[in-house]
């Protein structure tokens, strides 16, 4: 079996924890190692969740990187603790990890990686604002050619944003960072709110969960039932969105998704619609596309292969 090498990115959150364990558990994915940024809580306690997380899956293997600790320019942290809560992690207590922080910077570490890789074998996946990818166009701009492609999880258009009308988290905490990937050149997929919002953590779906018979079932139905209070306040209905493991899932069966290549532009400036992520569905501007934007996904498929890779773990 020929492995995807990947490295992800990532500012866990429950659900980038998901997405974490999922791709532990895979064994088409070659984990290169995990590089934490600042989002959904500050970068401290994301590199202490993404240490946390793989020692639950058993992979002490993989390196984790600290990273960028605030967006691009003098921009303010957004932080997410009203969704999270106040660890990024609430829901359960998992104990203080043993793998140690990496010492490389986390831009330095994917320079590194992608510069001793073969050209174009090397996938990045950001499950959070994307100052580190960013940074690292930024300081080493020939690695563009050598990524073999982006999947990121963010960004909405049918659905609007999250944590304003418009813009979508991720993207909302560092626009400029995302106009820069965005604009690199690399070719990129992204999963938006109009697919993550159709894979809803439902009571039987996380009953499922927490049926398995090892100990990373029920924490992962912890971290849902906790998460998904938001989202069902919200929306009104059962179950909240699971957005990043839509991430790990389309490397894994990408039939599971469906989408089309568009144009995306970021919104930087705007005090209304800052982080919004433009994108040319119905192809009315004439340029180029720039992504591949997933739109919908068979949600059945995708809770079948997360609990079946879960059920491997531990």
């Amino acid at each position: 079996m020929t492995q995807q090498a990947i490295i992800i990115d990532t500012d866990p959150g429950q659900d980038d924890a998901v997405a974490l364990l999922l791709a532990a558990a895979s064994p088409e994915l070659e984990l290169l190692g995990v590089t934490a940024v600042a989002g959904n809580v500050p970068l401290r306690l994301t590199t202490l969740n993404a240490r946390k997380v793989l020692e639950l899956a058993g992979r002490t293997d993989v390196p984790v990187c600290a990273g960028a600790d605030a967006p691009l320019g003098a921009v303010p942290l957004v932080t997410a603790e009203h969704v999270h809560g106040d660890t990024g992690l609430n829901g359960v207590d998992l104990p203080e990890p043993a793998l140690p922080v990496d010492p490389r910077h986390a831009v330095d570490f994917i320079v590194q990686t992608l510069r001793e890789r073969e050209p174009g074998t090397v996938t990045l996946c950001p499950l959070g604002p994307l100052t580190n990818i960013a940074l690292a166009l930024r300081q080493a701009p020939d690695i563009a050619t050598r990524i073999k492609r982006i999947v990121l999880m963010g960004g909405g258009f049918f659905e609007g944003g999250n944590v304003t009308p418009a813009a979508e988290f991720n993207i909302y905490v560092d626009p400029q960072a995302a106009h820069e990937v965005f604009t690199s050149g690399v070719p990129i997929t992204m999963a938006p709110l109009d697919v993550t919002h159709q894979v809803l953590t439902t009571a039987a779906r996380i009953a499922a969960i927490r049926a398995l018979p090892n100990r990373v079932g029920s924490v992962v139905a912890a971290w849902m039932e906790f998460f998904e209070r938001y989202d069902e306040e919200k929306y009104g209905q059962d179950g909240g969105p699971l957005h990043d493991p839509c991430v790990i899932a389309f490397l894994l069966k990408p039939e599971l998704f469906t989408g089309r290549d568009c144009n995306v532009r970021v919104e930087t400036q705007s005090e209304l619609t800052r982080g919004m992520t433009v994108i040319d569905w119905w192809a009315v501007t004439g340029l180029t596309a720039n992504a591949q934007v997933l739109r919908h996904v068979d949600a059945d498929g995708f809770f079948s292969l997360l609990t079946e890779r879960l059920a491997r773990l531990g």
